[in-house]
C-alpha cells in the first residue's frame, strides 16, 4: 500500500516550531521520507539561535532545494576559500520563497525570525560512507 498523503498546515508547522523551541539544538526535522526513499524531503523549523555548520554535497553530487513556509531567512553561500559568495534572502514578503543549491556549493541556512519553518527536498544517499563534506 502507498504511503498517506500528508497536509502540511498551520498546526503541523506550530507542532514543529515547539519542538525545536525546545531542542538545545534550536531547531527540529518533520521528515516525510522514510530511510529508503530515493530524496529526502522534510520540514525544517529553525530558530535563530541555532547554527547549521556550512556544508557542500560533492560526491556524489546531490543538489538540495529551500522553500520559506513561514518567517524568514537567508542561504548563504560561500567560496572553497570559506568567503561569502552569496545570500540568498527567504521571505514570503519579499516574494523569495526560496532557493536552488547546486551540488558542490558550501551553503548555510540562517534563520532572521523566530517560528521559520522551510521546507528541504535533497537526493538521498543511504550509505554511510556518503555524507556532506564539511
Amino acid at each position: 500500500m502507498p504511503k498517506k498523503p500528508v497536509q502540511i498546515h498551520s498546526d503541523l508547522l506550530d507542532q514543529v516550531v515547539k519542538e525545536a523551541r525546545a531542542s538545545e539544538r534550536r531547531r527540529m526535522n518533520f521528515n516525510f521520507h522514510q530511510l529508503e526513499d530515493p530524496t529526502n524531503r522534510m520540514l525544517n523549523a529553525i530558530e535563530p539561535e541555532s547554527y547549521i555548520r556550512p556544508h557542500r554535497h560533492l560526491e556524489p553530487p546531490r543538489d538540495e532545494a529551500f522553500f520559506v513556509l513561514r518567517g524568514q531567512g537567508v542561504v548563504v553561500f560561500f567560496d572553497d576559500d570559506g568567503s561569502v559568495e552569496h545570500v540568498c534572502r527567504l521571505d514570503l514578503g519579499t516574494e523569495h520563497f526560496g532557493t536552488d543549491i547546486p551540488a558542490g556549493w558550501y551553503h548555510t541556512i540562517v534563520s532572521l525570525q523566530s517560528g521559520s519553518v522551510f521546507y528541504l527536498s535533497l537526493i538521498h544517499i543511504s550509505e554511510p560512507t556518503r555524507q556532506a563534506e564539511i
